[in-house]
């Protein structure tokens, strides 16, 4: 993968890490003509673009890196929600988006689907368990072939439980792996994620994820088959 054009310069603290720990190269830049400055010789492999603090240059930009002759993509563009009303009258400006603030996981699972789909990675990772399907990089979850319509940490949550069938986690476990350290929520923030994700699965595969009692939860069968 070649370079990634990054707005604005320099870009917001979290856009940066995001980039760097999921192994991108990238270049900040401030505007349509810094970005033709910059621009590589083979070209920009796509471009990330944070149009929340300036939408004006992020637009325009934007509407720069489409007009060319052959134009930049994958483009994923950073929006907070009072934006959202806009983005169907500009959707040909960008390939997908991501509200802020972010999970810098979801930033890094939408690039990967948008660098595959576009021929520049690997074919997406699924995880699946009797009629649950998960798709790794563009977070769809479907089950016996009906789509889920899951919350991000609800999908966070029933991937991590699925990619650990049979294994107990207690409510902290749970906080610590899927919320991260820095959670200050309580253990009742399980519980009510469980009861929604039981809710979404159905009746008939409610079951998929079990109450161990004074301990927690388990996912599928024990792997003794208890």
């Amino acid at each position: 993968m070649d370079l990634v054009a990054v707005f604005p310069d320099p870009p917001p603290p979290e856009v940066a890490r995001t980039l760097d720990l999921a192994g991108y190269k990238w270049h900040g830049v401030g505007g349509a003509d810094d970005a033709t400055r910059h621009e590589p010789a083979n070209g920009w492999s796509g471009a990330v673009v944070a149009a929340d603090a300036d939408p004006d240059g992020a637009w325009a930009l934007c509407r720069a890196l489409r007009k060319r002759d052959a134009p930049v993509s994958p483009l994923l563009v950073l929006v907070n929600g009072s934006q959202l009303a806009d983005l169907e009258l500009r959707n040909d400006l960008f390939d997908d988006f991501c509200l802020t603030p972010f999970h810098p996981a979801e930033v890094e699972a939408r690039l990967k689907h948008l660098f595959w789909r576009g021929g520049d990675g690997v074919r997406p990772e699924l995880v699946e368990y009797s009629g649950l399907a998960l798709n790794l990089e563009t977070y769809q979850a479907s089950i016996a072939g009906r789509p889920l319509d899951l919350t991000y940490m609800e999908y966070e949550l029933l991937k991590f439980l699925a990619q650990h069938p049979g294994k107990v986690f207690t409510r902290e476990m749970l906080l610590s792996r899927v919320w991260g350290y820095e959670y200050y929520g309580g253990a009742r923030t399980v519980d009510v994620h469980i009861r929604r994700l039981r809710a979404k699965l159905g009746e008939e595969h409610a079951n998929l994820i079990q109450t161990v009692r004074s301990v927690g939860y388990r996912f599928g069968q024990s792997r003794w088959g208890a």
